[in-house]
Protein backbone atom coordinates (compact mmCIF):
# COMPACT_ATOMS: atom_id res chain seq x y z
CA UNK A 1 0.00 0.00 0.00
CA UNK A 2 1.03 3.31 -0.81
CA UNK A 3 1.82 6.35 1.55
CA UNK A 4 0.62 9.35 0.47
CA UNK A 5 3.79 10.93 0.18
CA UNK A 6 4.82 7.95 -2.34
CA UNK A 7 1.48 9.01 -4.11
CA UNK A 8 2.45 11.75 -4.41
CA UNK A 9 5.91 11.75 -5.54
CA UNK A 10 4.68 9.36 -8.35
CA UNK A 11 1.68 11.12 -9.50
CA UNK A 12 4.51 14.04 -9.76
CA UNK A 13 7.14 12.25 -11.87
CA UNK A 14 3.97 11.61 -14.25
CA UNK A 15 3.04 14.88 -15.18
CA UNK A 16 4.07 16.19 -18.50
CA UNK A 17 4.31 20.12 -18.32
CA UNK A 18 2.55 21.50 -20.45
CA UNK A 19 4.69 23.39 -23.58
CA UNK A 20 2.00 25.46 -25.42
CA UNK A 21 2.76 29.15 -24.52
CA UNK A 22 0.90 32.64 -25.23
CA UNK A 23 1.33 36.13 -24.39
CA UNK A 24 -1.35 38.19 -22.24
CA UNK A 25 -1.49 41.94 -21.53
CA UNK A 26 0.31 41.72 -17.65
CA UNK A 27 -3.58 42.48 -16.28
CA UNK A 28 -5.31 39.13 -18.17
CA UNK A 29 -2.38 36.95 -17.04
CA UNK A 30 -3.74 36.97 -13.34
CA UNK A 31 -3.63 33.10 -12.55
CA UNK A 32 -1.52 32.06 -15.61
CA UNK A 33 1.58 30.23 -14.81
CA UNK A 34 4.54 31.65 -16.21
CA UNK A 35 6.08 29.93 -19.01
CA UNK A 36 9.63 31.54 -18.87
CA UNK A 37 12.07 33.46 -16.21
CA UNK A 38 11.30 37.48 -16.61
CA UNK A 39 14.58 39.42 -16.47
CA UNK A 40 14.48 42.90 -14.64
CA UNK A 41 15.51 45.22 -17.14
CA UNK A 42 15.64 48.31 -14.37
CA UNK A 43 16.67 48.58 -11.10
CA UNK A 44 14.32 49.08 -8.48
CA UNK A 45 13.83 51.33 -7.02
CA UNK A 46 15.75 53.33 -9.77
CA UNK A 47 17.38 55.89 -7.88
CA UNK A 48 18.47 56.06 -4.22
CA UNK A 49 15.46 58.14 -2.11
CA UNK A 50 13.91 58.57 0.59
CA UNK A 51 12.31 56.23 3.10
CA UNK A 52 9.98 59.25 4.52
CA UNK A 53 9.17 62.26 4.98
CA UNK A 54 11.92 64.55 6.60
CA UNK A 55 15.54 66.23 6.01
CA UNK A 56 18.15 64.99 4.02
CA UNK A 57 21.52 65.35 5.65
CA UNK A 58 25.13 65.84 4.80
CA UNK A 59 26.75 64.62 8.11
CA UNK A 60 30.74 64.91 8.16
CA UNK A 61 30.64 62.89 11.68
CA UNK A 62 28.31 61.20 12.48
CA UNK A 63 29.75 60.40 16.47
CA UNK A 64 29.36 64.18 16.52
CA UNK A 65 26.70 65.34 14.25
CA UNK A 66 26.52 69.49 14.24
CA UNK A 67 23.69 71.03 16.68
CA UNK A 68 22.45 72.06 13.34
CA UNK A 69 21.83 72.28 10.15
CA UNK A 70 22.00 74.72 7.31
CA UNK A 71 18.50 74.23 5.03
CA UNK A 72 19.29 74.96 1.21
CA UNK A 73 16.41 73.12 -0.26
CA UNK A 74 12.98 71.44 -0.71
CA UNK A 75 12.81 68.28 -3.06
CA UNK A 76 8.68 66.57 -3.38
CA UNK A 77 8.55 63.46 -5.34
CA UNK A 78 9.41 63.58 -8.68
CA UNK A 79 12.11 66.02 -8.02
CA UNK A 80 15.92 66.20 -7.95
CA UNK A 81 17.63 68.21 -5.75
CA UNK A 82 21.05 69.78 -6.03
CA UNK A 83 24.20 68.84 -3.98
CA UNK A 84 24.87 68.94 -0.53
CA UNK A 85 27.86 69.88 0.79
CA UNK A 86 28.59 68.80 4.34
CA UNK A 87 26.72 70.34 7.48
CA UNK A 88 23.65 71.11 4.77
CA UNK A 89 19.81 69.46 4.63
CA UNK A 90 17.36 69.41 2.31
CA UNK A 91 13.38 69.19 2.89
CA UNK A 92 12.73 65.99 1.16
CA UNK A 93 9.28 63.92 0.98
CA UNK A 94 8.59 59.83 0.76
CA UNK A 95 10.31 58.55 -2.86
CA UNK A 96 12.11 62.13 -3.27
CA UNK A 97 15.54 61.11 -5.01
CA UNK A 98 18.32 61.29 -2.53
CA UNK A 99 20.69 64.84 -3.59
CA UNK A 100 24.13 64.03 -3.85
CA UNK A 101 26.34 64.00 -0.81
CA UNK A 102 23.24 62.66 1.52
CA UNK A 103 24.00 60.08 3.55
CA UNK A 104 21.12 60.23 6.13
CA UNK A 105 17.48 61.32 6.35
CA UNK A 106 16.09 62.06 9.53
CA UNK A 107 12.67 61.60 10.08
CA UNK A 108 10.37 64.69 10.11
CA UNK A 109 9.27 63.70 13.83
CA UNK A 110 12.81 64.30 14.99
CA UNK A 111 13.31 67.25 13.67
CA UNK A 112 13.07 70.91 14.59
CA UNK A 113 13.37 74.14 11.89
CA UNK A 114 14.52 77.41 12.81
CA UNK A 115 14.46 79.68 9.86
CA UNK A 116 16.72 78.13 7.64
CA UNK A 117 18.36 75.64 10.59
CA UNK A 118 17.50 72.11 11.52
CA UNK A 119 18.26 70.53 14.43
CA UNK A 120 17.94 66.59 14.57
CA UNK A 121 16.92 64.86 17.95
CA UNK A 122 18.23 61.53 18.69
CA UNK A 123 20.78 59.30 17.03
CA UNK A 124 21.97 59.65 13.23
CA UNK A 125 23.51 56.71 11.30
CA UNK A 126 24.80 56.35 8.21
CA UNK A 127 22.58 55.23 5.58
CA UNK A 128 19.94 56.33 7.86
CA UNK A 129 16.40 56.29 6.26
CA UNK A 130 17.44 55.71 2.61
CA UNK A 131 16.25 52.88 0.03
CA UNK A 132 19.36 52.58 -1.88
CA UNK A 133 18.84 51.42 -5.85
CA UNK A 134 17.82 48.23 -6.64
CA UNK A 135 17.35 47.31 -2.77
CA UNK A 136 14.38 45.67 -4.41
CA UNK A 137 14.99 44.48 -7.34
CA UNK A 138 18.53 44.50 -9.35
CA UNK A 139 19.11 45.42 -12.79
CA UNK A 140 19.42 42.24 -14.90
CA UNK A 141 18.48 39.58 -12.28
CA UNK A 142 15.29 37.40 -12.20
CA UNK A 143 12.38 38.94 -10.66
CA UNK A 144 9.88 36.11 -10.80
CA UNK A 145 10.81 32.84 -12.00
CA UNK A 146 9.16 30.06 -14.62
CA UNK A 147 6.61 28.11 -13.21
CA UNK A 148 5.43 30.96 -11.21
CA UNK A 149 1.45 31.15 -10.73
CA UNK A 150 0.47 34.71 -11.04
CA UNK A 151 -0.78 36.57 -8.94
CA UNK A 152 -1.74 39.98 -7.10
CA UNK A 153 1.63 40.22 -6.06
CA UNK A 154 3.42 38.56 -8.82
CA UNK A 155 1.52 41.57 -11.37
CA UNK A 156 2.50 44.07 -9.13
CA UNK A 157 6.02 43.47 -9.45
CA UNK A 158 6.13 42.75 -12.85
CA UNK A 159 4.18 46.34 -13.70
CA UNK A 160 7.29 47.95 -11.43
CA UNK A 161 9.73 46.71 -14.14
CA UNK A 162 7.69 48.45 -17.15
CA UNK A 163 6.50 44.68 -18.06
CA UNK A 164 3.12 45.12 -19.82
CA UNK A 165 2.55 41.49 -21.26
CA UNK A 166 3.34 37.99 -19.98
CA UNK A 167 4.20 35.10 -21.82
CA UNK A 168 2.27 32.29 -19.70
CA UNK A 169 1.61 28.26 -20.45
CA UNK A 170 -2.14 27.79 -21.51
CA UNK A 171 -4.52 26.82 -19.26
CA UNK A 172 -4.92 22.75 -19.01
CA UNK A 173 -8.29 21.71 -20.50
CA UNK A 174 -9.76 19.43 -18.19
CA UNK A 175 -12.72 17.57 -19.04
CA UNK A 176 -15.03 16.28 -15.72
CA UNK A 177 -17.09 13.41 -15.60
CA UNK A 178 -19.05 12.02 -13.79
CA UNK A 179 -20.16 8.83 -13.39
CA UNK A 180 -23.76 6.92 -12.22
CA UNK A 181 -27.33 5.89 -12.61
CA UNK A 182 -27.85 7.92 -9.33
CA UNK A 183 -26.93 10.95 -10.27
CA UNK A 184 -29.09 14.04 -10.95
CA UNK A 185 -28.30 17.49 -11.67
CA UNK A 186 -29.73 20.14 -9.05
CA UNK A 187 -33.13 21.75 -10.04
CA UNK A 188 -34.13 18.25 -11.32
CA UNK A 189 -36.83 15.93 -8.90
CA UNK A 190 -35.29 12.99 -7.48
CA UNK A 191 -36.36 9.60 -8.56
CA UNK A 192 -36.05 6.86 -5.82
CA UNK A 193 -32.45 6.39 -4.79
CA UNK A 194 -31.37 9.39 -6.47
CA UNK A 195 -28.82 11.75 -5.63
CA UNK A 196 -27.62 15.22 -6.42
CA UNK A 197 -24.68 15.48 -8.35
CA UNK A 198 -22.73 18.06 -6.04
CA UNK A 199 -19.14 16.61 -7.26
CA UNK A 200 -19.50 18.13 -10.57
CA UNK A 201 -20.01 21.57 -8.98
CA UNK A 202 -17.53 20.67 -6.40
CA UNK A 203 -14.43 19.80 -8.83
CA UNK A 204 -14.96 22.17 -11.45
CA UNK A 205 -14.90 25.08 -8.82
CA UNK A 206 -11.98 23.50 -7.53
CA UNK A 207 -10.16 23.19 -11.47
CA UNK A 208 -11.13 26.74 -11.82
CA UNK A 209 -9.36 28.05 -9.02
CA UNK A 210 -6.28 25.66 -9.91
CA UNK A 211 -6.49 28.14 -12.92
CA UNK A 212 -7.61 25.04 -15.52
CA UNK A 213 -10.33 25.39 -18.49
CA UNK A 214 -13.23 23.20 -17.70
CA UNK A 215 -15.27 21.09 -19.81
CA UNK A 216 -18.46 19.25 -18.09
CA UNK A 217 -18.79 16.05 -19.73
CA UNK A 218 -21.98 15.12 -18.45
CA UNK A 219 -23.18 12.34 -16.35
CA UNK A 220 -22.52 8.91 -17.87
CA UNK A 221 -25.03 6.21 -16.44
CA UNK A 222 -23.62 2.62 -15.54
CA UNK A 223 -23.15 0.86 -19.12
CA UNK A 224 -19.53 0.00 -20.04
CA UNK A 225 -20.04 1.20 -23.77
CA UNK A 226 -21.81 4.54 -22.86
CA UNK A 227 -18.21 4.91 -20.29
CA UNK A 228 -15.88 3.89 -23.21
CA UNK A 229 -17.87 6.62 -25.84
CA UNK A 230 -17.94 9.33 -23.11
CA UNK A 231 -14.41 9.06 -22.35
CA UNK A 232 -12.85 8.89 -25.74
CA UNK A 233 -14.72 12.03 -26.71
CA UNK A 234 -13.81 13.77 -23.61
CA UNK A 235 -9.80 12.49 -24.30
CA UNK A 236 -9.63 13.71 -28.16
CA UNK A 237 -10.23 17.41 -26.41
CA UNK A 238 -8.66 17.66 -23.57
CA UNK A 239 -5.45 17.64 -21.73
CA UNK A 240 -6.63 15.31 -18.49
CA UNK A 241 -10.09 13.49 -18.01
CA UNK A 242 -11.22 13.41 -14.58
CA UNK A 243 -14.02 10.56 -13.31
CA UNK A 244 -15.93 10.43 -10.40
CA UNK A 245 -17.34 7.44 -8.82
CA UNK A 246 -17.04 4.09 -10.96
CA UNK A 247 -13.44 3.08 -10.31
CA UNK A 248 -13.86 0.71 -7.54
CA UNK A 249 -14.57 -2.92 -6.93
CA UNK A 250 -18.59 -3.05 -7.63
CA UNK A 251 -19.58 -4.73 -11.09
CA UNK A 252 -21.37 -2.07 -12.00
CA UNK A 253 -18.80 0.22 -12.04
CA UNK A 254 -17.43 0.65 -15.60
CA UNK A 255 -14.77 2.95 -15.72
CA UNK A 256 -11.75 0.64 -15.35
CA UNK A 257 -13.06 -1.29 -18.36
CA UNK A 258 -13.51 1.19 -20.09
CA UNK A 259 -10.08 2.99 -19.46
CA UNK A 260 -8.12 0.33 -20.08
CA UNK A 261 -9.69 -0.31 -23.18
CA UNK A 262 -8.88 2.79 -24.27
CA UNK A 263 -5.47 3.25 -22.94
CA UNK A 264 -3.25 2.20 -19.61
CA UNK A 265 -4.83 2.07 -16.18
CA UNK A 266 -3.12 1.59 -12.57
CA UNK A 267 -5.35 1.50 -9.43
CA UNK A 268 -3.41 3.00 -6.56
CA UNK A 269 -4.06 1.32 -2.97
CA UNK A 270 -3.52 4.15 -0.48
CA UNK A 271 -2.86 4.72 3.28
CA UNK A 272 -5.40 7.63 3.36
CA UNK A 273 -8.52 8.64 5.00
CA UNK A 274 -10.66 9.16 3.57
CA UNK A 275 -9.83 8.82 -0.34
CA UNK A 276 -10.49 5.29 -1.73
CA UNK A 277 -10.66 4.72 -4.48
CA UNK A 278 -8.04 6.44 -6.34
CA UNK A 279 -6.88 5.74 -10.14
CA UNK A 280 -4.77 7.28 -12.55
CA UNK A 281 -3.95 6.41 -16.37
CA UNK A 282 -3.68 7.83 -19.73
CA UNK A 283 -6.24 7.65 -22.67
CA UNK A 284 -5.32 7.13 -26.39
CA UNK A 285 -6.92 9.60 -28.09
CA UNK A 286 -8.06 9.64 -32.02
CA UNK A 287 -4.72 11.56 -33.17
CA UNK A 288 -2.45 8.53 -31.36
CA UNK A 289 -1.55 11.23 -28.28
CA UNK A 290 -2.66 10.31 -25.26
CA UNK A 291 -4.65 12.08 -22.49
CA UNK A 292 -4.12 11.78 -18.71
CA UNK A 293 -6.97 10.08 -16.74
CA UNK A 294 -7.74 10.83 -12.94
CA UNK A 295 -10.44 8.52 -11.51
CA UNK A 296 -11.58 10.29 -8.45
CA UNK A 297 -13.74 8.91 -5.47
CA UNK A 298 -17.60 9.16 -5.24
CA UNK A 299 -18.25 10.05 -2.13
CA UNK A 300 -17.86 13.94 -2.22
CA UNK A 301 -15.23 14.59 1.15
CA UNK A 302 -13.17 11.56 -0.39
CA UNK A 303 -13.28 13.31 -3.70
CA UNK A 304 -12.40 16.79 -1.99
CA UNK A 305 -9.21 15.81 0.14
CA UNK A 306 -8.03 13.37 -2.77
CA UNK A 307 -8.07 16.14 -5.57
CA UNK A 308 -6.73 18.61 -2.57
CA UNK A 309 -3.95 16.40 -1.62
CA UNK A 310 -3.08 14.77 -4.47
CA UNK A 311 -4.71 16.16 -8.01
CA UNK A 312 -4.27 19.86 -7.03
CA UNK A 313 -0.18 19.41 -6.91
CA UNK A 314 -0.50 17.54 -10.25
CA UNK A 315 -2.27 20.37 -12.19
CA UNK A 316 0.17 22.84 -11.25
CA UNK A 317 3.14 20.48 -12.14
CA UNK A 318 1.88 20.09 -15.44
CA UNK A 319 1.23 23.82 -16.29
CA UNK A 320 4.72 24.49 -15.66
CA UNK A 321 5.05 24.67 -11.35
CA UNK A 322 8.35 22.81 -10.17
CA UNK A 323 7.83 23.35 -6.72
CA UNK A 324 4.37 21.80 -6.73
CA UNK A 325 3.59 20.07 -3.10
CA UNK A 326 0.99 20.64 -0.82
CA UNK A 327 0.26 24.20 0.68
CA UNK A 328 2.52 25.59 3.51
CA UNK A 329 2.18 23.49 6.19
CA UNK A 330 1.12 25.19 9.58
CA UNK A 331 1.22 23.47 13.28
CA UNK A 332 -1.54 24.21 15.48
CA UNK A 333 -1.86 22.15 18.98
CA UNK A 334 -5.29 19.90 18.74
CA UNK A 335 -8.39 20.28 20.61
CA UNK A 336 -8.71 16.86 21.17
CA UNK A 337 -8.15 13.13 21.02
CA UNK A 338 -7.51 10.55 18.68
CA UNK A 339 -6.77 7.11 18.75
CA UNK A 340 -4.06 5.65 16.27
CA UNK A 341 -5.17 4.37 12.80
CA UNK A 342 -3.54 2.54 10.51
CA UNK A 343 -3.71 5.43 7.42
CA UNK A 344 -2.88 8.81 6.92
CA UNK A 345 -6.28 10.92 7.96
CA UNK A 346 -7.07 14.06 7.22
CA UNK A 347 -9.75 15.77 9.38
CA UNK A 348 -11.97 18.57 8.50
CA UNK A 349 -11.60 20.92 11.44
CA UNK A 350 -12.26 24.56 12.62
CA UNK A 351 -9.57 26.94 14.59
CA UNK A 352 -11.05 27.56 18.03
CA UNK A 353 -9.58 29.51 20.33
CA UNK A 354 -6.47 28.54 19.01
CA UNK A 355 -7.04 24.73 18.81
CA UNK A 356 -7.98 22.95 16.14
CA UNK A 357 -11.21 21.25 16.62
CA UNK A 358 -12.95 18.36 14.50
CA UNK A 359 -15.92 18.32 12.66
CA UNK A 360 -18.51 16.38 14.63
CA UNK A 361 -19.53 13.79 11.49
CA UNK A 362 -15.89 12.77 9.48
CA UNK A 363 -17.85 10.29 7.30
CA UNK A 364 -16.61 10.03 4.12
CA UNK A 365 -19.90 11.57 2.43
CA UNK A 366 -20.76 13.91 4.73
CA UNK A 367 -19.92 17.27 2.42
CA UNK A 368 -20.98 19.26 5.83
CA UNK A 369 -17.51 18.64 7.19
CA UNK A 370 -16.04 20.17 4.49
CA UNK A 371 -18.10 23.57 4.35
CA UNK A 372 -18.09 23.77 7.64
CA UNK A 373 -14.38 23.38 8.26
CA UNK A 374 -11.36 25.70 8.05
CA UNK A 375 -9.33 22.85 6.26
CA UNK A 376 -7.41 20.01 7.04
CA UNK A 377 -5.82 18.26 9.90
CA UNK A 378 -3.16 15.35 8.90
CA UNK A 379 -2.98 12.90 11.70
CA UNK A 380 -0.25 10.68 10.60
CA UNK A 381 -0.56 6.78 10.27
CA UNK A 382 -0.01 4.77 13.51
CA UNK A 383 -0.04 8.11 15.05
CA UNK A 384 -2.25 8.88 18.52
CA UNK A 385 -3.23 12.03 19.16
CA UNK A 386 -3.48 13.78 22.33
CA UNK A 387 -5.18 17.53 23.67
CA UNK A 388 -2.05 19.81 22.74
CA UNK A 389 -0.78 17.90 19.97
CA UNK A 390 0.74 19.84 16.99
CA UNK A 391 -0.76 18.83 13.86
CA UNK A 392 -0.24 20.10 10.03
CA UNK A 393 -2.97 22.48 9.12
CA UNK A 394 -3.98 23.12 5.82
CA UNK A 395 -5.81 25.65 5.22
CA UNK A 396 -8.73 26.19 2.57
CA UNK A 397 -7.85 28.98 1.06
CA UNK A 398 -4.34 28.32 0.05
CA UNK A 399 -5.69 25.40 -2.40
CA UNK A 400 -5.78 25.85 -6.37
Amino acid sequence: MLSVDQALTQLLSLARPLTDTHTLPLAAAHGHYLAADVVSPIAVPGFDNSAMDGYALNVADFAAPPAAFTLTQRIAAGETGAALNVGEAARIFTGAPIPPGTNAVAMQEDCIVNEDKVSVSGKLADGQNIRRSGDDIRQHSVAVAQGTRLGAAQLGLLASIGIATATVTRPLRVALLSTGSELVEPGQPLGAGQIYNSNRYLLAAMLREAGCEVTDAGIVADHLDATQAALQTAANHNDIVITTGGVSVGEEDHVKAAVAALGTLNLWKMAIKPGKPFAQGRLLRADGTEADFIGLPGNPVSSFVTFFVLVRPFLARRQGKTDAQLPPQILIPAGFKRSAGTRREFLRVRIVDGQLQPFGNQGSGVLTSVAASDGLAIVPENQAVDVGDKLVFLPYELRG
